[in-house]
């Protein structure tokens, strides 16, 4: 066989192999998962009394405690916001409402986050009138009441910002809408695990955001599979 003929099998033989493989597959989507600790000695959460309130202090068979600590099982802490705080795309706000309860007079959930811009609907579940009152600083400050049986009261936030939110009715009544920069986030649940799922391949920083003792940072890279993240808060019992 010619050496002319020896080439172009060669190039047809490269060609169909090229052909047959295909372009490369994109990199995976990742996510990271972990656990929120504590050491030291929490703060002992307080019995709330609702007698002033017997429309709620009916719902609730066991007394309601104070929710700015929540511990669970080895020494974990529940309601941790952790959310990537740089590595990811901007993207736009998320379409779905985010749901604020106003139950048996407490806020549910605790935490409730959001996207900035994302819509926010607030309702009123009891027999009573309520009146929420979120302290923002970096966006508006407002103040609304909320009567049984009143429509849903609708908000956003322009800025990020972890806003306190009390009712000046019932003082015992204390939550916090964490309004964030990222769609990827997450919050701890009553064993302090939580999950942030479909991140690209990439380094990311995360932070994490607690109540009562402040906020840790973390590096984290995600390759194709699910990349780990524990944090581990000091706790004062003060």
């Amino acid at each position: 066989m010619c050496t002319k003929h020896v080439a172009s099998i060669a190039l047809l033989v490269l060609a169909t192999s090229t052909i047959a493989a295909g372009p490369a597959p994109a990199p995976r989507a990742g996510g990271i998962n972990g656990t929120v600790t504590f050491t030291g000695t929490p703060p002992k959460m307080l019995k709330i009394d609702m007698a002033k309130e017997p429309s709620c202090e009916k719902q609730h068979p066991t007394p309601v405690m104070t929710e700015s600590v929540v511990t669970g099982p080895g020494s974990t802490l529940a309601n941790v916001v952790v959310y990537v705080s740089a590595g990811d795309q901007p993207g736009p706000a998320p379409t779905e409402t985010v749901r604020y309860d106003q139950k048996g007079c407490e806020y549910l959930p605790h935490v409730a986050v959001m996207h900035v811009g994302q819509p926010l609907e607030i309702y009123n579940d009891d027999q009573t009138s309520h009146n929420i009152h979120p302290l923002a600083k970096a966006n508006p400050e407002w103040n609304k009441s909320q009567p049984a049986g009143s429509p849903p009261i609708k908000a956003s936030y322009d800025k990020p910002e972890f806003i306190a939110v009390k009712c000046n009715v019932h003082p015992w009544m204390h939550g916090y809408f964490a309004v964030l920069g990222t769609a990827h986030f997450a919050t701890t649940d009553g064993n302090g695990k939580f999950t942030i799922p479909d991140l690209p391949p990439g380094k990311y920083t995360l932070i994490a955001w607690h109540e009562r003792f402040g906020t840790q940072t973390q590096e984290v890279t995600v390759g194709g599979s699910e990349a780990k993240a524990d944090f581990v808060f000091k706790a004062l019992p003060y």
